[in-house]
């Protein structure tokens, strides 16, 4: 089928009941095909980091978006979408859910790691990089959460009050610039309200803006369960209900049909559906069913580490960094990320990942004439971690499956598995309904020290533990509801009991579902010692005293960035900030890497030598993070946000989260960096700021001409140097001066930027173009994209507070443009 003329026939071809069919999902991640007719399902999945399939096997787990915008770099995340396009593939899979470009609008956004940047022109041109990478290798992106899903309280519910100007030039910029520049096969309406209207239904945004102003062909799908209405949805232009078996469609679809609620909305729906079977091939012949593989490679990881590293932000370095190892007899490796990092935010963003790479297990490997003192120093978990294989010795972890929830008969499989932290979106295994069904799990544990352990166990269903038989943990008898699994999960119980070092504790999980029309399914347990807060601290001091050296891994985790809540502090969980403070006063040479995806407070930043952010890096995290700390590679990330000095600084404090089921967003287009610069506000670190290992010299800035008139381009040059003493690279920084008039417009804003990789001494000449659409604001009385006359300046720096090098042009016409018309020039 490769022309729409034979789409049009096949729609023709459709009976009622297929048509109906194809508008919904059957499944949590597949859309049917017509067997008739030799149209084969379409798969999809999870993927903003690593494309995970249905039965959550490993996958490769990628840096987080967050970190991909701290790149700064188009073509390296253009990469990530090749890899992922491969990651795709062997998972059975024809679209990926992603790339997420949602504005990071508060500092205490669940999922704000999920986003590239505060910036809507950053995220744009990562976004158009991201969706391309996929594409390029047969592989469709959906683009999401459309629009300004920006934070997770209320998510399902809240309504977001916006002006017309602030949409348009801030939270639909990302989506009508991929829209225009990279054609995604699929946009996700949200969850949220807009104006009191729901995304899923909202006629003007997913007709008048996505199909008649930007002339969007592609599928418009719900995110998972957010359809709220049969004809109303359908009407204003969503194609697709996600997940299956629908909610909303189906019969009900049938039913509005037969009343005359929808009539010619079924085909024009039907037809865009085809058009992406088309686009994934599910029109041709093949297999229905792919069976998903874990394939760990080389290439994959290689690419990880180097995007990782490329990413990571040095925000304080007095001259320690870069380490060399060879110095050091013994070095300190403190804090919760030390041994068990997290790789990834938590939530749909959640990857089952290859071997993760440690920290301490890369310092071994690089460093092996050191002696390494080991220190948790802090506990960051809300729930009780997880055993993995590494906990429990040769012996490993092992899962059983029974086909119903009664332990009855034969086992469906006996499998080994890498931790005692599981979770089923749909399928489990072939024989193994995802809605009835039984578990069990063996564990043989040695304790290291004896004392008082915690025991703490959650399930999407019920689960109890065993210790050598006895029942010691009842989550099975009344569960209480809980926030684990996306809500749907009981609260964690908990039980202590007293172990004994070296005696070998055999410990039996058991977990059993059974509940019609959920097919969310999962179950966690785990094993923690009972150390106070003060005992952890007393033994990080004590490594932190006896070494020539103090490497503190500190940060958040998916318990605290996750899809599903905010964060309700700007503080570092637990105790980690009176760690660090204790280690940097028990060692003067102290370095912090810090895991996190959105800023924190950092109260002992001048007690320490040196911050390097690592952001979640994926499974290569050990690797890429001592590649970057001992200069192997340079971190060469530069922040795709604003980093305040306190929480009440930020543009969205006053008004988030909202209240009485409405959030306002009443700074406007005063986002991020803006809001700073309108209010003489002096961030903690400026957007677009990094460090690195060298210096660099801006000079000769040279505008082409000095009046822009209509249909001409301004060309921009500057020639950058590196004036230190290590090659590195710099991230170029254009932005926008605006003139001043009625309509009030932030002092600059980001207009273009590139990444310049330079020699010892070396100089390059770089070069901006950009046009009278680059000056343009958004009139809402006139509906029009406007660029006023008048002088405006170009302003170059390394990042937004470090301009360089100034100088003005004059614009000498003002330029409109209809809504949708200034993307599609």
């Amino acid at each position: 089928m490769e022309s729409r003329r034979d789409i049009d026939k096949l729609v023709e071809m459709l009976t009622i009941d297929e048509k109906v069919a194809l508008l919904a999902g059957d499944s949590m991640w597949t859309v049917p095909g017509v067997p008739r007719l030799g149209i084969r399902p379409l798969k999809v999945s999870d993927g903003p980091a690593g494309v995970r399939g249905s039965r959550i096997v490993p996958a490769a787990a990628f840096p987080a978006p967050v970190l991909l915008g701290a790149t700064w770099d188009p073509e390296l995340v253009k990469r990530v979408g090749h890899a992922l396009a491969e990651e795709a593939e062997t998972k059975g899979v024809h679209v990926v859910l992603a790339p997420t470009i949602n504005i990071q609008r508060t500092s205490l956004g669940g999922r704000n790691f999920e986003c590239f940047s505060e910036d809507p022109w950053l995220t744009a041109r990562l976004a158009v990089a991201y969706v391309r990478g996929l594409q390029e290798r047969g592989i469709g992106a959906c683009i999401k959460h459309y629009v300004a899903n920006d934070q997770e309280f209320e998510r399902m519910t809240i309504s977001v009050e916006v002006s017309e100007r602030t949409l348009r030039e801030v939270y639909l910029f990302p989506f009508a610039v991929a829209i225009a520049e990279a054609d995604p096969w699929c946009v996700m309406a949200a969850y949220n309200r807009l104006g009191g209207t729901y995304c899923s239904e909202h006629p003007w945004l997913l007709t008048t803006v996505l199909r008649e102003e930007l002339g969007y062909p592609g599928v418009v799908m719900s995110d998972w369960f957010a359809t709220h209405s049969t004809a109303q949805a359908l009407r204003a232009g969503l194609d697709l209900e996600m997940p299956g078996p629908p909610q909303w469609r189906g019969e009900k679809l049938r039913d509005a049909l037969q009343r005359g609620e929808v009539s010619e909305e079924v085909d024009r729906s039907a037809r865009r559906i085809l058009l992406l079977y088309e686009r994934a091939g599910r029109l041709d012949p093949g297999p229905n069913v792919v069976e998903e593989r874990a394939i760990d490679r080389p290439e994959h990881r290689a690419l990880i580490r180097e995007v990782a590293a490329s990413g990571m932000v040095l925000l304080r370095n007095d001259g320690i960094l870069p380490l060399d190892l060879t110095t050091y007899r013994r070095i300190a490796v403190i804090g919760p990320h030390a041994t068990r990092p997290a790789v990834g935010g938590g939530g749909s963003a959640f990857v089952r990942s290859h071997r993760v790479i440690s920290p301490v297990e890369a310092l071994r490997e690089v460093a092996p004439q050191c002696e390494f003192l080991i220190a948790e120093g802090a506990a960051i978990y809300k729930l009780i971690p997880q055993l993995e294989h590494s906990d429990v010795g040769v012996e490993g972890i092992t899962l059983v499956l029974y086909p119903n929830p009664e332990f009855a008969g034969e086992a469906v499989a006996t499998l080994p598995v890498p931790s005692t932290d599981f979770i089923w979106l749909g399928e489990v295994l072939p024989g193994v309904d995802a809605t009835n069904f039984a578990a069990r799990v063996r564990v043989l544990y040695r304790p290291t020290e004896s004392g008082l352990y915690v025991l703490g166990a959650s399930a999407v269903g019920q689960v109890r533990l065993f210790i050598d038989g006895e029942l010691v943990l009842d989550n099975w008898t009344a569960p209480q509801p809980g926030r684990t699994y996306f809500g749907f999960g009981s609260a964690e119980q908990r039980a202590e009991v007293a172990l004994e070092a070296g005696r070998t504790y055999e410990l039996v999980a058991e977990y059993r579902k059974a509940q019609p029309g959920m097919p969310l399914a999962g179950f966690r347990f785990g094993v923690v010692h009972a150390l106070t807060d003060a005992e952890r601290i007393a033994r990080a001091v004590r490594a932190a005293q006896e070494a020539e050296l103090a490497l503190v891994f500190a940060g958040l985790s998916p318990e605290w960035e996750s899809e599903g809540f905010d964060r309700d502090s700007f503080d570092l969980p637990g105790s980690q900030n009176s760690l660090i403070e204790a280690v940097a006063a028990a060692n003067p040479n102290t370095v912090v890497v810090l895991t996190a995806g959105s800023p924190v407070n950092l109260p002992w930043l001048d007690r320490v030598r040196a911050l390097l952010l690592a952001w979640y890096a994926g499974e290569e995290v050990g690797h890429s993070v001592v590649d970057a700390l001992t200069g192997v590679v340079e971190p060469a990330g530069r922040l795709p946000f604003t980093y305040p000095r306190r929480l009440e600084d930020t543009p969205a404090f006053l008004h988030y989260p909202g209240e009485f089921g409405r959030i306002a967003y009443c700074e406007g287009v005063f986002v991020g960096y803006r809001w700073y610069d309108a209010r003489g506000i002096e961030p903690l670190f400026p957007f677009g700021y990094g460090s690195g290992y060298t210096e660099f010299l801006y000079r000769d800035l040279v505008l082409d001409r000095s009046i822009l008139e209509p249909g001409e381009t301004l060309r921009i040059s500057c020639t950058v140097q590196n004036v230190g003493s290590r090659d590195g690279s710099e991230v170029v920084q254009l932005y926008i001066g605006f003139p001043g008039g009625s309509v009030r417009r932030p002092p600059k804003e980001l207009r273009r930027f590139q990444r310049v990789q330079l020699a010892v001494g070396e100089s390059r000449s770089v070069t901006f173009t950009i046009d009278s659409r680059d000056l343009a604001y958004f009139d809402e009385a006139a509906k029009l994209w406007v660029a006023p006359a008048g002088s405006y300046e170009v302003l170059v720096g390394s990042n937004a507070r470090d301009i360089h090098l100034r100088q003005r042009f004059e614009h000498i016409q003002e330029q409109q443009w209809k809504a949708g018309e200034r993307f599609l020039l």
